[in-house]
């Protein structure tokens, strides 16, 4: 089975690591700091740690509790996983004593539901575990699954249908989770805010979302590169994440068919597997919103999504089908 995570570093290139030089010596000393670095996975996608510690083994340190941490949150969001308190929930329909982690996320992803109007839905799982059962056979139809199997799928298709409460969470049944589309953020987010909390001033933080952190830089800092969904190595802007976090989702990275005419972006409403854009890209103030936000806007209108662009004070940018790339911002 492909790994959905997966998506989520592909339309993200990270061009450079740029500090805006002033006068400042604040700055010129940050700038002297050679980064110490980590590479590895979270939840199945690249991972990258930049660390601006003017301690080498401090830093080293910090890395270490940062991938224990990750391992940890692995632990309770991964679908890979059996043990995994995601894994139980879903194979048991309900999950006593969950983790506050759990509840925390299952409740960020109910209000991006409300916020998108149920186009953010984290219990598209049954979808998935259709469209990925369809395509694995040998003899799959390439339209993709029957219409009576989606609407059969859709049947349990609902972030109404969780009740969250401290001391359970319960599904209604025949449903399941699946948390691929703001879990990575949720994780960069604690990643971020561990590093925060033992006094780091600078980092770069990449879980499948990319947030960077230097209050001692603005606007400048870090240059994200979004890449073209057509090309992935060709480059169709920059951004800087000073202290801003930046998702991408893009069906191309994770196609579920061998034509790549479906992807495992779902439509919560018609239970369809083909997004708008080719890849959407959103930069907000924490990974876990840019993260659920680049997952519901591939399947929202232009209109729709700048509309919530300008109520939040995020920014997005949507790679159309025929390669144009449309900007977004609060001002706009």
């Amino acid at each position: 089975m492909i790994n959905p995570a997966r998506r989520r570093f592909i339309g993200i290139v990270a061009a450079s690591s740029a500090l805006a030089l002033t006068s400042s010596p604040l700055r010129r000393a940050h700038a002297a700091i050679a980064p110490t670095c980590w590479q590895g996975a979270a939840l199945g996608a690249d991972a990258e740690l930049r660390l601006y510690h003017p301690d080498p083994q401090a830093a080293e340190r910090l890395i270490a509790q940062a991938l224990a941490e990750l391992r940890r949150l692995e632990g309770i969001f991964s679908l890979y996983r059996d043990d995994s308190a995601l894994a139980v929930l879903n194979r048991q329909g309900f999950l006593d004593n969950p983790p506050s982690d759990l509840l925390r996320l299952l409740a960020e992803s109910r209000h991006y539901a409300v916020l998108t109007g149920g186009l953010f839905d984290p219990t598209v799982q049954p979808l998935w575990r259709l469209y990925a059962e369809h395509f694995a056979r040998a003899d799959a139809d390439p339209a993709g699954p029957a219409p009576a199997a989606v609407a059969s799928a859709l049947a349990h298709v609902s972030y109404q249908g969780v009740e969250l409460d401290p001391q359970r969470i319960q599904l209604r049944p025949g449903m399941a989770l699946t948390l691929n589309g703001i879990a990575q953020g949720y994780i960069t987010d604690k990643v971020t805010e561990l590093f925060r909390n033992n006094g780091l001033e600078r980092a770069l933080v990449d879980m499948g979302e990319i947030r960077g952190w230097d209050p001692s830089v603005r606007p400048a800092g870090w240059q994200v590169g979004l890449a073209d969904p057509l090309a992935p190595e060709r480059i169709l802007a920059q951004v800087p994440v000073s202290n801003q976090a930046l998702a991408t989702s893009g069906g191309y990275g994770t196609p579920l068919d061998a034509a790549g005419r479906f992807s495992h972006l779902f439509d919560p409403r018609s239970g369809q597997a083909r997004p708008r854009y080719r890849s959407v890209s959103v930069m907000a103030p924490t990974a876990t919103a840019a993260d659920a936000l680049s997952t519901a806007f591939s399947h929202m209108s232009l209109e729709d999504t700048q509309k919530i662009v300008r109520s939040l004070g995020v920014s997005a940018w949507m790679v159309l089908p025929d390669g144009r790339l449309i900007a977004q911002t609060a001002r706009a």
